[in-house]
C-alpha cells in the first residue's frame, strides 16, 4: 500500500532514535512523496536527531515519573494532560494513516490520542522485556515489532511480528578481512585483537575492569581497542601517561565502527537492545556486561536471550571488574567456545529489520 501521511513517535535514547528513523529511512525509500512527522519530548536528543536525519519534529512537554519525590511529579499530571490535548491538536491536523510508536515518553500521549481517533497504531519494541509504556499501548495497538521470541506472556500473540532491530547498517563490516582492518586502525597488523565498546558515554564498570588488569594485559598475546567513553578519556590519560602499554589502544569515541568490529577477535559490550542487535550481525564471539542502571533490569534479559542459546557470554556488572579480562583472554585461547559462540549468535541476527518492519506497517495502514 502507497505511504501518504505517518507520524513517529518516541525517542529519548539513541536506542529508540536510531529505529525510528531507519524505519523512516525505509518508508521513504519505498514512497518517496510520503510526509513523514515525528513527534518527540522537549529537551530530549530526538529533538536534535530527527531534524538532522531530515524529518520534521515538534516536541511534547513531557517527562516520565521520578522515584524520589520531587517538585515535577506533582506537576507531571498536568503535562501529561498537555501532552494529550497537543498530540490530539497535532494528530487531527496532519492526518496520518498510521502512527508507530518506538518507545519513549512521547509515545504514550500521542499513540493514546491515535487510538482515540481511530488511526491504526503500530509498536516497535526493541527489548526483551517492554516497558510499562509499551506494555499498556500493546492493548489497543494493532501490531507489534519485536526483536525477541518469548513475548506471547506481555503482548497478544496475533499482534507480534517477530522482525529484529534496525542496526547500523554501516556499522556492519562488508569483509572478514582482520589484517587490513587493523592496519586502517593503527594496530598490529598480526595480533589478536580484544574490542571494548561502552557506549559514547562511556562504562565506568568497563573502565574499571581494564583498569584493574592493564599488567594481565600487558602480559597477554592480545591488542585492547577501547572505547572509554568522553567522560573518562582524560582521567584515564592521566593514570596511564607514565605506563601505557603499546597493546593498550584507547580513545573516546570509535567512529569507524565496521573497521573495528572487523578487526576484532572478541567482544565485550553493553547489551543495550542495538548494540545486541548489531552483535547479532557481526557474529563475532561476545561477552555482554549489562548495565544495572536502566529501567525494569532489561539489559540482563536482553544478554539471557543470547546466553540460553549460547550465542554470547554474561558477566555481571559487579563481577566484571574481577572477571572481565580474564574471561575475554580465555574466550580467545578457547578456539572451540569461540566459534561456537560466533556460529550461534549469527543465526539470531536480522538484517531485513527495517525492511520488515515496513511491511507491517504497510499491512496495519491498509487494514
Amino acid at each position: 500500500m502507497k505511504l501518504e501521511r505517518v507520524i513517529i513517535s518516541g525517542g529519548g535514547t539513541g536506542g529508540h532514535i536510531f529505529p525510528a528513523v531507519a524505519i523512516a529511512d525505509e518508508i521513504k525509500k519505498r514512497n518517496p512523496e510520503v510526509d513523514i512527522f515525528f513527534i518527540g519530548a522537549k529537551g530530549k536528543m530526538e529533538m536534535e536527531k530527527v531534524p538532522a536525519a531530515g524529518y520534521k519534529i515538534e516536541g511534547l512537554d513531557i517527562r516520565g515519573f521520578q522515584r524520589k519525590l520531587t517538585l515535577s511529579n506533582f506537576v507531571l499530571p498536568f503535562k501529561i494532560i498537555s501532552s494529550l490535548c497537543k498530540a490530539r491538536g497535532i494528530i487531527k491536523k496532519f492526518k496520518p494513516q498510521v502512527v508507530i510508536g518506538v518507545g519513549g515518553y512521547a509515545s504514550g500521549p500521542t499513540l493514546q490520542m491515535a487510538n482515540l481517533l481511530n488511526i491504526p497504531t503500530l509498536l516497535q519494541e526493541q527489548n526483551s522485556y517492554p516497558g510499562k509504556t509499551n506494555r499498556i499501548l500493546a492493548k489497543k495497538a494493532h501490531a507489534i515489532c519485536v526483536a525477541y521470541e518469548n513475548l506471547e506472556t506481555v503482548f497478544e500473540k496475533e499482534k507480534i511480528h517477530f522482525t529484529g532491530n534496525p542496526v547500523r547498517l554501516s556499522a556492519i563490516p562488508t569483509s572478514k578481512e582482520q589484517t587490513e582492518a587493523r592496519r586502517k586502525m593503527g594496530l598490529n597488523p598480526d595480533k589478536p585483537t580484544v574490542l571494548i565498546i561502552g557506549g559514547s558515554l562511556g562504562a565506568r564498570t568497563l573502565n574499571q575492569s581494564v583498569m584493574a588488569h592493564v599488567k594481565t594485559i600487558v602480559e597477554s598475546e592480545v591488542q585492547i581497542v577501547w572505547q572509554c567513553g568522553k567522560f573518562y578519556l582524560d582521567k584515564i590519560t592521566e593514570e596511564l601517561k607514565d605506563s601505557k602499554p603499546e597493546n593498550l589502544h584507547f580513545s573516546a569515541f570509535i567512529q569507524d565502527m565496521a573497521t573495528a568490529y572487523q578487526a576484532s577477535d572478541v567482544i565485550i559490550s553493553r547489551a543495550g537492545a542495538l548494540s545486541v542487535s548489531e552483535l547479532c550481525l557481526v557474529g563475532k564471539p561476545s561477552i555482554l556486561v549489562p548495565s544495572p542502571n536502566v529501567a525494569e533490569d532489561h539489559q540482563t534479559k536482553n544478554a539471557m536471550a543470547l546466553v540460553k542459546n549460547d550465542a554470547a557470554i554474561l558477566i555481571k556488572d559487579h563481577e566484571a571488574e574481577l572477571m572481565l579480562i580474564p574471561t575475554a583472554l580465555e574466550l580467545y585461547r578457547n578456539k572451540t567456545k569461540s566459534a561456537s559462540l560466533s556460529e550461534n549468535i549469527l543465526k539470531m541476527g536480522k538484517p531485513r529489520a527495517a525492511q520488515d518492519i515496513v511491511d507491517v506497517i504497510e499491512s496495519v495502514a491498509q487494514k
